[in-house]
């Protein structure tokens, strides 16, 4: 779900003498990824990873609110740009087609980027301490699709309906990523398609898609 960001670094970033900074977020988060692969998620600090990365300890809060927050890189402009997927399909496009298409769209690794994201997801789904503030995440992932099903169903977006495709869809994901992670030759895309299709095979005939 995460994805990589390549902002540019802040323009006052500290420098440490003798010692190559950073100058992308992308950077701080290879920094970051080293750390953990050596020392575990837990046991790695937030100055740990800002000296590794030569730059100070202010100057990482510039790029991350928390270490907790690294490993899902933009996920929060990736899930804007998942928000306006969902708003510019047709209305003949539907409901479960939509998300079908914008699951895969929003999951999609460039093929230079799989390493790195296999690494991402096995620590936002394996590192307790991870994947108890992943919650935060998930819900916001589900509020977009929340918002979609509402505004094709005719609903709010806190009634049962949405609420119970959002669920179901970020379970999807999960299962998928779970066997993905276990499987390095599975197409995480591929995974995706056929869990969301199974998926969307129990919902047809259902009456889901359509405004009341």
């Amino acid at each position: 779900m995460p994805a990589r960001d390549s902002s540019p670094a802040p323009a006052a970033a500290e420098r440490h003498p003798g010692r190559r900074r950073v100058t992308s977020r992308e950077e701080l988060e290879q920094a970051a990824f080293a750390l953990f692969e050596r020392n575990g998620f837990d046991e790695t600090t937030v100055d740990d990873i800002a000296s590794a990365a030569g730059i100070g300890r202010r100057t990482f809060f510039r790029y991350f609110p928390s270490k907790n927050d690294v490993p899902w890189g933009a996920f929060d402009s990736e899930l804007d740009r998942m928000r306006v997927t969902l708003k510019d399909f047709a209305p003949d496009v539907s409901l479960m087609e939509a998300l079908r298409l914008a699951l895969i769209d929003f999951n999609r690794v460039p093929a230079d980027q799989v390493a790195l994201h296999r690494r991402r997801m096995e620590l936002i789904l394996r590192v307790p301490t991870l994947f108890a503030y992943s919650t935060l995440r998930f819900t916001a992932w589900r509020e977009v699709v929340a918002g979609f099903v509402a505004d094709r169903t005719g609903r709010r977006p806190d009634e049962l309906a949405p609420q119970t495709i959002a669920h179901a869809l970020l379970g999807v994901a999960l299962a998928a990523y779970e066997h993905w992670l276990e499987d390095e030759g599975a197409d995480l895309g591929r995974l995706l398609d056929e869990a969301i299709r199974e998926l969307g095979t129990a919902f047809d005939g259902t009456g889901w898609g359509t405004r009341t």
